[in-house]
């Protein structure tokens, strides 16, 4: 049971700060016209969680954090990505979100797995906490750790776009999605602005 625990705690610490991950998935739900439509997203994000747990905890993440000219280079990466991406969603219009945001399948997917895969500050957070987690169990306790984990990120991300469709169920106005995408553009900088940090 430790195993199960400690992943469940671990997993729900990292995800819930509002991330480029969260903001995404959740505007598709808010935006798209069924919650079947914005599936591709969650989806997306969630077997990209998958994968890069299951890689850190096995063992990826020892061999990274030994070399300090990737984790140099993950960092920069990072603080430019999450730069542009708030700056991004900073100047969207939620007045006119539904032609902007109400992505087709591929985009959705395709922007996903940029957000999932190209985040170093997602990949950091992965390879330095879970992985180094994980090291502490090995054989069934440790696939038990991977699998609470997992479930842990299945479950927020259908999670996140059922609250979004359900928002916009209740006509909320744009005037709150517009304020919404401000904090979330000033999380994501702050961000970036944190990844600067460790650099010094």
């Amino acid at each position: 049971m430790e195993p199960l625990f400690h992943g469940v705690i671990l997993a729900f610490g990292l995800i819930l700060p509002l991330g480029v991950q969260n903001v995404f998935v959740f505007t598709q739900g808010v935006m798209q016209p069924t919650l079947l439509r914005a599936l591709p997203a969650a989806i997306t994000a969630a077997i990209s969680d998958t994968l890069l747990i299951v890689l850190a905890s096995l063992g990826v993440s020892l061999i990274v954090l030994q070399f300090e000219w990737l984790r140099l280079i993950l960092l920069i990466g990072g603080i430019l990505f999450l730069s542009y991406i708030g700056f991004v969603i900073w100047r969207s219009d939620a007045a006119k979100m539904e032609d902007q945001q109400a992505m087709p399948m591929k985009k959705q997917v395709l922007f996903a797995l940029s957000v999932s895969l190209l985040n170093p500050h997602a990949l950091l957070d992965t390879i330095g906490v879970i992985g180094t987690n994980a090291v502490k169990y090995s054989g069934t306790e440790q696939w038990q750790f991977i699998l609470a984990c997992v479930f842990v990120s299945w479950l927020w991300f259908l999670g996140l776009m059922s609250a979004g469709a359900l928002l916009k169920k209740m006509k909320i106005s744009p005037t709150v999605f517009t304020l919404f995408n401000k904090i979330s553009a000033l999380f994501i900088w702050g961000t970036a602005i944190y990844l600067l940090s460790s650099l010094f």
